[in-house]
């Protein structure tokens, strides 16, 4: 690759997925955005996956449906209406090519073929669009994209509270960090969303998680508004060509059975979305096109939730009122608005525990580095560790990694050959930390003395989607 085209590639990510997505606002938001963030590039890497995505050539087609992205770029680029046409144009057709191919359903750089044709596709569009607008402006065009994505579009800004903070959309500096304020954080590869309020965690949620080609973005939103009866329009995607008695671009009713968004939907900026419609069996899983998703039973106890830490409780007379009539949409304001926290967390320390999750969107977190790093923020260090607990951490590590295929070999790991048998309850120790890890386990938790009363809470009230109690569903959560 030519050196001249490093800056401007280097904005769009080398494995472009699919952009537009079912389960975001109308009409503009009808669009998915791919923006899984990559670790930060650092001296001290952190296990939090930060807002440093590229803009892929997807994302960038995705963008010019918003209007708003389009008249910012003519107001801040100084573009005009036939240089965004013609950009539109550009990435409109290679996106094109690439469904054409199919390249763009391949995750994770499956298939040469895939990358050749995906590298072939963002070559000729960067050179298009630097044809069409010269480099300077090419470059400001993706930084632009950039930022506007992961502030989640115009929507987020205009309601955002003016501050001069230049990292008032970043996520927390330290891992695994504990909120003191009122806000949502939803850990992504941990499948759980937590509900806090002045510090107190409240409520957590099993949640359903949008798919690999799909993946929730990284960064801080803002819920602003509970929209009922939300109505959804079709984006022009393969995967709506699948659904059965649907078309593109045609509205699907508030209500109807075919409406994918549920009886609730919770905008938390361009395009993402906190909704209900899932089955209990899509939550600990793949369920959604770049949303938070939830049962019919879990989204109403969010929202009654939500609007009570926002000051703006909704009574059931109210809700009442709204269901009555399905087919009409209703949007209530929040009194306040209510960050929340996309974090992408597959190493961290809970109640104690040492919870290591599966790396489900290839971000290359599960490394020692980062290991150590959450580590160090609870005041432990590796080396110090017992031999038997590091040799289960690092079994753990490679087995979850995104390198890992199928469950770790036990012999892989040094420290686990390493580890001295001098008695009974040791050999079970030793053999309890060459176990195989299965290839489709989500979760390792091990128990480290050191952590003894540490770490980020252990879910509250955990609402399974399962329709038991709680303190029922927690019981029944198997040993990992």
């Amino acid at each position: 690759m030519k050196t001249v085209r490093t800056t401007a590639l280097s904005l769009i990510i080398a494995l472009p997925m699919l952009a537009l997505a079912g389960c975001t606002s109308e009409p503009a938001g009808n669009t998915n955005v791919n923006a899984a963030a990559s670790p930060a590039a650092s001296a001290s890497p952190s296990p939090v996956a930060r807002n440093t995505a590229p803009v892929t050539l997807p994302v960038l087609d995705a963008l010019f449906s918003d209007d708003a992205f389009k008249q910012e770029l003519k107001t801040k680029l100084e573009l005009t209406e036939v240089q965004v046409a013609q950009l539109q144009k550009i990435s409109g057709d290679e996106v094109a090519r690439l469904r054409e191919l199919n390249a763009e359903d391949q995750v994770g750089g499956q298939t040469e073929q895939a990358d050749s044709q995906a590298e072939k596709s963002r070559e000729r569009a960067v050179e298009a669009i630097r044809g069409a607008i010269g480099e300077q402006k090419a470059t400001d065009l993706f930084a632009f994209a950039h930022t506007y994505w992961i502030n989640g579009g115009s929507q987020a800004e205009a309601g955002a509270t003016k501050s001069n903070d230049q990292n008032a959309n970043a996520l927390p500096a330290a891992p695994n960090s504990i909120p003191k304020d009122t806000r949502i954080v939803v850990n992504i590869p941990a499948y759980r969303m937590d509900v806090f309020k002045d510090g107190s965690l409240l409520k957590s949620y099993k949640i359903g998680i949008g798919y690999p080609e799909f993946p929730l973005p990284t960064g801080l939103r803002k819920a602003q508004s509970i929209i009922f009866n939300p109505t959804w329009t079709p984006p022009d995607e393969p995967w709506v060509a699948k659904m059965k008695n649907i078309s593109v671009g045609e509205k699907v009713a508030a209500g109807s059975k075919l409406n994918p968004l549920g009886p609730i939907k919770i905008p938390i900026g361009l395009p993402s979305l906190i909704h209900g419609g899932k089955s209990p069996a899509k939550l600990g899983t793949f369920a959604s096109h770049g949303c938070v998703g939830l049962t019919t039973s879990q989204i109403m106890d969010f929202t009654k939730l939500l609007a009570q830490v926002a000051g703006s409780d909704i009574s059931e007379a109210a809700l009442k009122s709204y269901f009555a009539e399905k087919d009409k949409t209703k949007t209530v304001k929040l009194d306040r608005a209510v960050p929340v926290e996309l974090r992408y967390e597959t190493i961290v320390v809970e109640d104690g525990k040492l919870h290591i999750y599966r790396d489900v969107y290839d971000q290359d977190t599960n490394t020692e580095e980062n290991l150590r790093a959450v580590l160090s923020a609870n005041g432990v260090n590796l080396d110090e560790l017992k031999e038997d607990e590091r040799a289960q951490v690092m079994e753990a590590l490679t087995a979850m990694s995104r390198n890992s295929v199928g469950g770790a070999k036990p012999a892989s790991s040094p420290l686990a050959a390493a580890s001295p048998v001098t008695t009974k309850d040791k050999k079970a120790e030793v053999a309890k930390a060459k176990k195989p890890i299965g290839k489709n386990q989500k979760e390792v938790v091990i128990e480290i003395a050191a952590l003894s009363g540490k770490g980020y809470p252990a879910a509250m009230n955990l609402d399974t989607g399962s329709g038991k109690p709680a303190a029922l569903a927690v019981a029944a959560k198997p040993a990992l």
